[in-house]
């Protein structure tokens, strides 16, 4: 026996033992899917486990409210009184716990030698494989359960149906566990029965050659006591297993394969599938989940519990109540607007499979985010991930998940999409390296349809979850302004489409209603579930900082809110879209005069009430009679311009209520009089302003001094920071010379307020709203 068997069998005995001899266990990195595993079954066992690792997870609260000692970070006391030392292969020298097991002579056993020695008591069925571990391991669980055998179980995902990714079950007759080859642990497995369902070029960071890697399986299935059950469909399973005594091959072809299906139809997220056995069809059954390649690993629970003696109606039973291992083609959000899927998947094989599946389900849109997992894996298989992704429409890739290994020189996901490029058929790759900010990549660029599927082993799921979180809420969103508000609903709206100096981040939601009762329902929906509501006119005056703006965004400018009216009484009602250069031109057809000003303001109704635009002398509320508006309630309300406080540049009633129209008094004038009045506003507009994007003037005046003048006089006309740059014009103009960031902006705003105050103690204050926030959302 090698030392590694001679140390499984030790602990075999040992841990046998349970709650009549407990051992003192400590597991390094607990809070992993495979080492939490280890724990529930020790715990189970009725062992004495600690367990450490650097965060606290879901997974480590429900173990210890199993019974583990949970430590965060590691430490060396953490081992001081431990008998035996469980870690996985990530683990290395350096680890204080480790470092303290080894200096202390404590027994170490690797993740795979625990996982031996906890099973040796029962009769172990092990599924190995490249691909396709967690799944029929699971299904197979799943599978003896519903058959009656009561199984323990290790899995290497959450399997929602089974309750968790590891079970002990004392009286058990059968374990069922997923073997993992990637350390060539898999060696120290003894199993009764053994599932091979592929044997491929993987792991390469530790094995030399694909050569190597069938020298492991071949031994794991040489130390297998009873059948080998292996994938026909497989050149490598099939040369490794179709010549041994007792293996049972499955696969497509009745004629050569001891099981097989036929007569697949796919129905619903499932496919129904006849069985053949050796010839003899023995029925028909239904997998509840999608895939040819599930159907195969349906086929490989189907043998072995048939060998079992269970019969095909309680198979029937098992395989259509499956749903899947978290991760495995996972449903995180299924709607006619956008369906989001989520896979492990990060081997080409897996990829293409997974892709397949997906496209069987879906003929629209498909999107992929992959996140390529591991440096080595990228550069050896580069152009097999190059033809993996030809079913999607479109293929996002963010930089590789190192899972602890070193980077490589040249080596990034920008590889797979020059793969991708040379030797695919994607109708588009693109290269995104932060994942922080692929959700704001890809969601503003969604289509009513579109499938979005994430895929990788390490922890781009969280971009699928986000984005499926968004979508919710802008589905409730659409549901609050109802059938009767025919509105623009959007994702991660970028704001320098919407405002004047062009630049700014995405608004998080982004609707454009077109009535009133909507936007209302919109308000109180907000208010009721604390989320950050912004309206936003033309977006002159405004300036959005790069990271966007959390919350809902809404722009009302269409439908009601358009509409411009003349009463009778000389009166002008105009909605919160309303731009002012239309008004004025309402004002001119009717013949009223006062409004002349408003043709040069850039912004529209709703932004000018809120902070009483004004020019030449005029301000907004000398014109305002009354002003219509939502309270926070969602309530439509109108208050006399009398009673609203307006001041200069502020209208304070505003800051919490928002207005939707307006009643403004002109007074009657004669044609000439007004038409010589706008012929001025634009004269002076065109000599005093600047035609470049900009989102007007930046700062309110100081007093005796105008900020343009001021500006001037400091000789900072024509100063930029980037693309941002003081106006040659006016003073208190920044214009965007062409792709301006707002943190370029706000650096040239900085520079400007400190020269004022270092040189003429002015205190500069600015009159342009800057809102959102510098991080992404």
């Amino acid at each position: 026996m090698s030392n590694s068997s001679d140390l499984v069998a030790r602990w075999a005995a040992r841990f046998a033992a349970g709650a009549e001899a407990p051992v003192r266990v400590h597991l390094i990195g607990v809070a992993g899917s495979g080492m939490s595993g280890l724990a529930s079954l020790l715990l189970g066992m009725g062992h004495r486990v600690s367990g450490s690792d650097k965060v606290t997870t879901i997974e480590t609260e429900r173990l210890e409210k199993a019974g583990l000692v949970f430590s965060s970070p590691h430490t060396a006391a953490a081992v001081t009184d431990a008998e035996v030392v469980i870690y996985s292969s990530a683990v290395k020298r350096g680890n204080l716990a480790y470092d303290e097991a080894e200096r202390r002579g404590i027994s170490r056993l690797r993740r795979a030698e625990a996982l031996a020695a906890i099973m040796s008591g029962q009769k172990g069925i092990v599924i190995a494989g490249t691909h396709g571990k967690t799944t029929t391991s699971a299904l197979i669980a799943h599978v003896l359960r519903t058959g009656g055998k009561q199984p323990s179980h290790y899995v290497g995902a959450e399997i929602p149906i089974l309750g968790s990714n590891a079970h002990w079950e004392p009286h058990a007759e059968w374990f069922v566990a997923e073997g993992d080859e990637s350390d060539g642990t898999l060696v120290n497995f003894e199993p009764e029965h053994a599932v091979l369902l592929n044997v491929e070029a993987e792991h390469l960071d530790f094995y030399e050659d694909l050569a190597a890697i069938e020298a492991v399986f071949a031994r794991f299935c040489d130390q297998t006591l009873g059948r080998v059950i292996y994938c026909a469909e497989d050149a490598n399973a099939r040369r490794l297993c179709g010549d041994r005594a007792g293996s049972i091959g499955y696969g497509w072809a009745p004629e050569s394969c001891d099981y097989a299906a036929t007569g697949l139809e796919r129905q619903g997220a499932g496919t129904e599938f006849d069985v053949v056995r050796r010839g003899e069809t023995l029925g028909r059954v239904r997998l509840g989940i999608p895939g040819r390649h599930n159907v195969l690993n349906a086929l490989a629970a189907i043998a072995l519990a048939t060998e079992l003696g269970i019969g095909l109606d309680r198979l029937d039973d098992a395989l259509g109540s499956f749903r899947g291992a978290r991760r495995r083609f996972e449903l995180k959000r299924q709607s006619p607007f956008v369906t989001i899927v989520d896979d492990y998947g990060h081997h080409p094989t897996e990829i293409a499979a997974t892709l397949r599946t997906a496209r069987e389900q879906h003929a629209g849109r498909l999107i992929c985010l992959f996140q390529p997992h591991r440096y080595t894996r990228t550069r050896l298989l580069r152009d097999s991930f190059g033809t993996a992704f030809d079913p999607v429409d479109e293929l996002w890739v963010t930089d590789v998940y190192p899972a602890s290994e070193p980077p490589i020189p040249g080596i990034s996901g920008n590889t797979i999409v020059e793969a991708v490029d040379e030797l695919g058929q994607a109708a588009a790759a693109h290269y995104h390296a932060d994942k922080t900010t692929l959700h704001l990549a890809v969601g503003g660029r969604l289509q009513p349809g579109d499938w979005v599927i994430t895929l990788g082993a390490g922890d781009i799921h969280e971009t699928g979850s986000r984005l499926a979180r968004d979508l919710d809420t802008l589905d409730r969103l659409r549901d609050t302004l109802g059938e009767g508000d025919d509105a623009v609903l959007r994702l991660y709206e970028p704001m320098r489409r919407h405002t004047t100096l062009k630049v700014g981040g995405p608004a998080q939601f982004w609707i454009e209603p077109e009535t009133v009762a909507g936007l209302a329902r919109v308000v109180k929906f907000c208010n009721n579930q604390g989320l950050p509501l912004r309206i936003v006119g033309r977006g002159s005056n405004l300036l959005v900082r790069d990271g966007g703006i959390p919350g809902v965004v809404a722009n009302p400018a269409r439908g009601e809110f358009s509409r411009v009216e003349v009463r009778e009484d000389g009166t002008i009602e105009a909605g919160a879209g309303v731009k002012f250069k239309a008004l004025a031109a309402a004002a001119q057809a009717a013949g009223l005069g006062g409004f002349e000003w408003m043709e040069g303001i850039p912004g529209n109704v709703g932004g000018s009430l809120r902070m009483n635009a004004g020019a030449m002398g005029a301000e907004t509320f000398d014109r305002v009679v009354s002003v219509r508006m939502i309270d926070s309630a969602g309530e439509v309300i109108e208050k006399a311009a009398a009673d609203m406080d307006a001041r200069y540049r502020n209208v304070p009633v505003l800051a919490h209520h928002v207005a939707v129209s307006a009643v403004f008094r002109g007074a009657p004038e004669e044609a000439g009089v007004i038409a010589a009045k706008l012929d001025a506003s634009k004269a002076k507009r065109r000599e005093s302003q600047p035609v470049a994007a900009s989102a007007g003037c930046i700062f309110k005046n100081p007093g005796p001094i105008g900020a343009g003048q001021l500006v001037d006089e400091m000789g900072l006309k024509n100063s930029a920071v980037g693309a941002a740059r003081v106006s040659e014009v006016h003073g208190n103009f920044i214009v965007n010379d062409g792709e301006a960031t707002a943190a370029e902006v706000l650096a040239l705003i900085a520079r400007i307020k400190l020269q004022a105050k270092e040189e003429r103690g002015i205190e500069l204050e600015t009159e342009v709203q800057i809102i959102g926030q510098d991080e992404p959302l």
